[in-house]
């Protein structure tokens, strides 16, 4: 698991699937708002001229040098709700991410978003 200390060193790294098929750059990380630990990550995918943010899921990674292994395949990956390079991830958007990998969304008691960038 990336510890939220850790989360300016694992920007830029190779992210790769559990097959070990290249899936694109982290990014960013999202820390989960009710524990402050590392939930998901925006990884950039795409040609060079239309780069896109994917959102994976940080459950079950493996951190090497230079990359980080997901334990989600390169299509599901690529499938996943997206934004622009330069976008804001909207909250209405949150469920969409975490149905896509069939995980529980819990929003917070007061409505407040599960997840927030670092």
């Amino acid at each position: 698991m990336i510890r939220a200390a850790d989360i300016r060193e694992w920007r830029d790294h190779q992210v790769i699937d559990e097959k070990e098929r290249r899936i694109g750059i982290l990014e960013a990380v999202y820390v989960d708002t009710a524990t402050d630990e590392p939930a998901m990550a925006t990884v950039r995918t795409g040609l060079p001229t239309r780069h896109r943010l994917v959102f994976v899921p940080l459950d079950d990674v493996v951190l090497g040098p230079g990359y980080v292994k997901v334990a989600y395949s390169k299509a599901q990956v690529r499938d996943a709700p997206s934004i622009g390079t330069d976008d804001v991830l909207p909250a209405e958007r949150e469920a969409e991410i975490f149905e896509h990998y069939g995980l529980a969304y819990q929003q917070g008691s007061r409505g407040e978003r599960q997840l927030a960038r670092r």
